[in-house]
């Protein structure tokens, strides 16, 4: 007998699954637009070569490969992938379209990406990612509006609890030099340390040790990745003038200051200990953080040569994107989604006394849709007390009996089971009185 369980990593969305993500996605997205980004999305599949050097190595061991098809197959080589994340397909995009495209392009995708990464609690292979990019502009005011427009979406989704970490890849640089970790080490050590939430101190120190990176200088590094806040920032120059007239802490603190009266002011924080590990960022990286999930909500910077990386030439870029799973995984255990959102399939369901009264079903079940009902037809003449048994059970709230008399005289039954209540109406106006009910009960 063949499995019926779902790939490792995979989950299948039942109906209750399916509404809580529609819910989710369907105010992400409104958030989005108000920010002016517009819609896009692009294949599950990539050239391989396409994908590959750009999340780094540890990204490259991630990629799902597609094996090459037909007579190739038996060479094992591969020349697709499913998609890592949305920002490099968004660098493609941007190359391949680029003189259809205005010169400051603002998008959001909400599409599903893959990566053959070890499951865990909020963490799967394959999972949706909710992201916000804009290229054509170095201004913080980018970074800014990204924060802004995260926050606005996780305050609709009735988040009051998150902080959005803020740290520069350039002032990440500066650490590692002041720890006299050679350059060329640089990018392994942050992918070491981007991992601390997952692995712990200790598995970190095995990375460290297998990357090469000298052991006074990996426990220096990691001192100060195990702290949290902008009070490690001192700490990290020498003294708290000492970063002033660095532009990456300049840049920093020119967007702190320009979240004033966004809905980001006081959620934005300056953590030096924050890494993200994927190589291509190239200044402000953020991360969005909540206190009872390990790991992040979601996460991002600014990543000014990668479009470069297809089309021949820098265009400055940043983008954040928001983890739909995890986002889910946190509502559903502090049970933040409206009551009654996944109940039900239907508003109203049809019952009939005889298969051959099925067209008058129908014709009724068409008026109520037309009143704008949601509803369901039962299929089978069973009993009516069976009929309705099944109503209750899904959770809907009324029942439309069609027996010989009320087709004779055009009229329906509608029984209110909540109420435990029915009453006849013509047929034109049952539609309208069902939602007057359902009104009242809000």
């Amino acid at each position: 007998m063949a499995r019926s369980e779902p790939a490792r990593g995979m989950r299948d969305f039942l109906p209750e699954d399916v509404r809580r993500r529609e819910y989710v996605i369907g105010i992400i997205k409104r958030v989005y637009e108000r920010y002016g980004f517009e819609p896009l999305e692009t294949p599950a599949v990539e050239n391989l070569e396409t994908l590959l050097g750009k999340y780094g190595e540890e990204g490259n061991q991630l990629i799902f490969k597609i094996l090459k098809r037909g007579e190739h197959e038996a060479s094992g080589q591969a020349d697709l992938a499913l998609r890592y994340d949305l920002t490099v397909p968004l660098a493609r995009v941007m190359a391949h379209h680029q003189s259809k495209l205005p010169r400051l392009f603002k998008r959001y995708q909400i599409q599903p990406v893959w990566r053959a990464d070890r499951p865990a609690r909020g963490r799967f292979r394959e999972f949706y990612q909710c992201d916000v990019d804009a290229l054509g502009s170095t201004s913080p005011v980018v970074e800014v509006e990204q924060c802004a427009a995260l926050s606005e979406a996780l305050l609709e989704l009735g988040f009051n609890d998150f902080t959005i970490r803020l740290n520069h890849r350039q002032f990440l640089t500066a650490v590692l030099h002041s720890l006299s970790i050679p350059h060329a080490l640089h990018a392994s050590a942050l992918v070491a340390i981007d991992k601390l939430d997952k692995i712990g101190a200790e598995g970190v120190k095995g990375e460290f040790a297998a990357r090469g990176i000298p052991g006074d200088a990996a426990d220096g590094l990691l001192k100060i990745f195990q702290l949290r806040g902008g009070a490690v920032g001192a700490g990290l120059v020498g003294d708290a003038d000492a970063p002033a007239g660095d532009p990456s802490f300049q840049n920093m603190i020119a967007i702190l200051d320009l979240t004033k009266g966004t809905p980001a002011e006081g959620r934005v924080t300056l953590d030096p200990s924050l890494a993200r590990g994927l190589s291509y960022y190239t200044g402000a990286i953020m991360e969005i953080n909540v206190p009872d999930l390990a790991g992040s909500l979601g996460g991002g910077g600014r990543y000014d040569n990668l479009v470069g990386m297809f089309l021949g030439q820098s265009i400055p870029a940043c983008g954040f994107s928001l983890g739909l799973e995890r986002i889910l995984v946190v509502m559903g255990e502090r049970g933040m989604f409206p009551p009654g959102l996944a109940s039900t399939p239907a508003d109203v369901m049809v019952a009939v006394f005889d298969a051959k009264d099925a067209p008058h079903a129908l014709s009724v079940a068409a008026r109520l849709r037309q009143a704008g009902l949601r509803v369901l037809v039962y299929p089978d003449a069973d009993k009516i007390g069976k009929q309705i048994k099944y109503a209750d059970s899904r959770g809907i709230p009324f029942v439309a009996i069609l027996g010989g008399d009320e087709i004779s005289a055009g009229t329906v039954t509608v029984k209110h089971l909540a109420g435990n209540t029915q009453n006849t109406y013509d047929q034109s106006a049952a539609g309208a009185a069902i939602l007057e009910v359902l009104k009242r009960r809000g």
